[in-house]
Formats: C-alpha cells, structure tokens, sequence
C-alpha cells in the first residue's frame, strides 16, 4: 500500500504527524481517520482499515493527536476540544494540499471527536464511529482512583493503558463542558455506527444512546466479538471493507476504465496508476493481479509467478485426471501443489547451468483413490507430460510489437 509521511501545523502552531495512505490509482474520495484515546496513527486496527478503504480506491489520512506518537506539544495540555481542533487542521491540510475529506472515521474518543467536529466539516458527507463513547465525559471512568487528586492539586499521573500520562484538571473540566447529543441531532450527514457487543472498554449502550440521538440516515454495524482495539486483523479489516461499501453509496459515482476485453484465446493484462495491481482478462474470465505489500503491492490479487505456477499446478491435475478416465482408474481426487523460487545454479546437482540462479518449481502430487503402487507411480510420469511442464521445459520465444 502506498503511503506518505505528512506533517501539517495545528493552531497551537504544533506540527502534527501524520501517514497519507493512498490507493493505487486516483483516489475516488479522501477519508480522515482519529485514532482512540492515547493511541497513535500506528495502531494496527488504523493501519489495516486504511488498507480497507484503499482496496475501494478511498485514500486515508490518518494522524496523532498533540502530545501522541510523533506529534508535538504536552499531551497533558490537551483536551477533547483540543483533539476536536486538531482535526479540523487535518481537514484544512487535506483540502489545501490534496481533496478535502468525504469521509471521517473516528475509533473510541476519536469516533467521539469526529462526531463534535463534523458539523464544521463541509465536504464530509459520511461520519463512521467504531467503539466510541455516546459523550466525553465517558473517559473520566478511566481516571478512576486519581479524579479526586486532579481536582485537588490540579494534575496527578494517570495509568491509561498500561502507560503513565501527566493529566490536568482542565481536561476534566473540558469534557464537562461538551453536549454532544445536540451536535447529534444537527448533524445532518450519514451516519454509520461500528461497535462491538463485548465491547469491556465502551460498553454497548453507548452505541445505542448515540444511535437514538442522531437523525437519519443513521446505520448500525455490529463488530461481534471483537475487542475494543479490533486487535485480530480479520475484524479492522472487515470493519474497514464495511465501511467502503457504506459510505459509497453517498459518494460521487466514480469513473469506471474502459473494461478489458479479450478474443477466445487471448490473455489480456492492464496495470494503471503507480501501482501493480493488474487487471486481467482471459477469454472472457477476469481477475486481479498484484504484488504483495512487501514490495509495494497491494496483495489484491496473485503474482505473476503465482499465475506460471498455477498454470502448472492446473495443467498437471487436468492431465492426471485425463489419464485415470482414459484407463479407468479410481482417481477420486488430484491435488497438486506447487512452489516457485529462484536457486543457485550451483546448488542445483542436475542443472544444466552452472552460474546464477535458476527457476525451481518444486510439485507435490496428492491422489485420492484405490490406487495401487504401479498406478500411482505411472501417473508421476503422467504428470511430466502435462503441456505447461512441457512448454516449461521447451524452447520458448516471446515476440512483442508496439500497437
């Protein structure tokens, strides 16, 4: 996945950090996301929704707060209207530099934050929510034990996470002073609200009170049983490709490319923008091919090597269950796995060559069936005449044309 390390001013004259993940071809819609309370733009949960959303071409700033991950200023100087401002520079620094945000996704007090600062954001069409409490004071629960020393000396070390934070009575006067519910009711954009049942950090009745407070189109997702964080990638992602679907229905139509096609026969592959991801049609199949985020994909779809060696394991099941029908053999099943890597040459013992490396596919055959020894060893040799393993083997030329 694509991304930009940014940095932009919030009007505390803080630089504030932050990642600009881009999808591979033109952005159809820019989304802001705020991180939860005391986290950072690094939180997996935020990495992997980013991801989400770029599969569905939706590019995603997501930033740390002042004071958090690498951002400037005191944390203990904040407060919720803090965060609320900071977002709102985050806003400025998208619509100055890219597309201003359609999209805002807050997770916990972020989700809360995004819900106080939306009224102030025109562009945003859709507001998303995952795990945040129904109004800010919910994150006094958190300072249980020290509420009364803040109050008293005016600022106590707050364990938050398992991590120690300098806090300040301000911030507790701060959140006293917020009315969420009526920017709710005023809202007057989409809606959608992600929380999870089990949810041990913001319960579930949060969810509700927001839900009931805001005018329609209001949406609820349930997140099952995931944990607040959304730590198991399977659940920020699928939080992440929900909320795709969701918001694109307030979303500008996007301009679909020309669709791709292909005579019988004919294998034709399109890459576009600066990434890999790759259409692809065969025949009249299509399909998606990539590269993996290792080297700058974006894993949507098998490498090319992966296609030559599906190729290969395709060909050799096909062929193997030729040969059982033709000779009447309980083949019930074929299963054929292959491997592809580069070698050393020198470390191949019946290689031809002697330098450099060489391709190795490296093929297990599995046979289901009542087969005996003699058939299953003659269908090894089956397997080497598979057309693919020959054309592999072959002499092969590639001519190509500018057209």
């Amino acid at each position: 996945m694509p991304n930009q390390k940014v940095a932009f001013e919030n009007q505390s004259g803080h630089s504030l950090s932050g990642i600009l993940d881009l999808p591979t071809d033109a952005p159809v819609a820019f989304a802001l996301f705020a991180h939860c309370f005391t986290c950072s733009k690094n939180l997996k949960a935020a990495g992997n929704i980013a991801r989400a959303l770029n599969d569905a071409g939706i590019a995603v700033l997501r930033f740390d707060f002042t004071g958090l991950g690498q951002s400037e200023g005191e944390f203990a100087d904040t407060n919720f209207s803090s965060n609320v401002a900071d977002l709102l520079a985050a806003v400025d620094y998208l619509g100055r530099e890219h597309q201003a945000p359609s999209i805002l996704i807050g997770h916990s007090l972020g989700g809360t934050a995004v819900l106080q600062a939306a009224a102030d954001v025109e562009s945003a069409v859709a507001i998303a929510t995952i795990g945040s409490p129904s109004e800010p004071a919910h994150v006094a629960r958190m300072f249980a034990g020290s509420e009364e020393m803040l109050r008293e000396k005016g600022e106590a070390t707050v364990n938050l996470g398992g991590r120690p934070f300098l806090m300040k009575q301000q911030f507790l006067d701060d959140l006293e002073r917020q009315d969420l519910q009526s920017s709710l009711g005023a809202l007057r954009k989409a809606l959608l609200i992600m929380h999870a049942p089990l949810d041990n950090i913001v319960d579930i009745d949060n969810a509700s009170a927001l839900f009931v407070a805001a005018k329609h189109p209001k949406s609820f997702i349930s997140l099952d049983d995931a944990d607040h964080l959304l730590s198991h990638e399977t659940d920020s992602r699928y939080a992440g490709h929900v909320l795709a679907a969701w918001a694109s229905r307030y979303l500008p139509a996007a301009e679909s490319p020309e669709a791709l096609e292909a005579n019988h026969g004919e294998v034709v592959a399109r890459t576009g923008g600066g990434g890999f991801r790759t259409d692809v049609r065969l025949g009249r199949h299509p399909l998606v091919a990539d590269e993996p985020l290792s080297v700058g994909g974006t894993d949507l779809g098998p490498t090319p090597y992966d296609l030559l060696s599906a190729a290969l394991a395709t060909c050799t099941s096909m062929t193997l269950r030729m040969y059982a029908n033709h000779k009447s053999l309980d083949l019930a099943s074929a299963t054929v796995r292959v491997e592809h890597d580069k070698v050393h040459a020198e470390d191949c013992v019946d290689c031809e060559s002697t330098d450099g490396r060489i391709d190795e596919f490296r093929r297990s055959i599995s046979l289901e069936g009542d087969l005996t020894e003699a058939e299953r060893s003659r269908m090894l040799e089956i397997a080497d005449r598979c057309p693919v393993h020959r054309t592999l083997h072959g002499e092969v030329k590639v001519r190509s044309k500018l057209v």
